[in-house]
């Protein structure tokens, strides 16, 4: 029993008065709600994780020879180009002979999540019969002149259509020329 005592007084000698209860203040309810909220923020603090996207980024160990190279068709490979003034370019394939593309759009639902999508359901109805490759591979190229924001809008792109293979790479001088000839890259 956790107890807070006020002291006994003392009193004089000889002279004998009636005792007085001390006053204490019992504070054993006070150490158990301590304890249960304790308990509680630990048991909570293990079981919320945090609300942030997992990306994986290359490693910097610059010296690895070897590197596996993945072969990836060029029919599972989405590319987007990120320009300025809110816009961006994709094309589906390579860049020197793209299967469709490339083409100018914008972001959000009417953009190129719908594209993303269209894409995905493309992959997924081609490679039926082989589940290791139904997913479809973006590759996301920043220019120079776009912006924190429209990288972060892709991203969030990704998460909504769910896209599980994305890699944020660097942009050629190929399609920074593409980007120019769409009129969304300026010097």
């Amino acid at each position: 029993m956790a107890e807070l005592n006020t002291g006994d007084g003392g009193g004089k000698k000889g002279h004998i008065r009636s005792k007085k209860q001390n006053a204490g203040v019992d504070l054993t309810a006070m150490v158990d709600l301590a304890f249960l909220l304790i308990t509680f923020f630990m048991l909570t603090t293990s079981l919320s994780k945090p609300q942030s996207m997992n990306l994986a980024m290359p490693d910097k160990d610059e010296t690895k020879e070897t590197q596996d190279k993945l072969d990836v068709s060029e029919d599972r490979t989405l590319t987007l180009l990120l320009g300025e003034k809110n816009q961006l370019v994709w094309y589906y394939g390579l860049p020197t002979a793209p299967i469709e593309g490339p083409e100018k759009t914008g972001y959000g639902k009417n953009g190129i999540r719908k594209e993303i999508l269209e894409k995905k359901q493309t992959v997924k109805s081609k490679y039926a019969g082989q589940p290791k490759k139904q997913d479809l591979i973006v590759l996301i190229k920043a220019s120079k002149k776009s912006t924190y924001r429209n990288l972060v809008d892709v991203l969030d792109e990704m998460a909504i259509a769910d896209v599980k293979i994305y890699a944020i790479v660097d942009i050629t001088p190929e399609e920074n020329a593409m980007l120019k000839k769409e009129e969304i890259l300026s010097e």
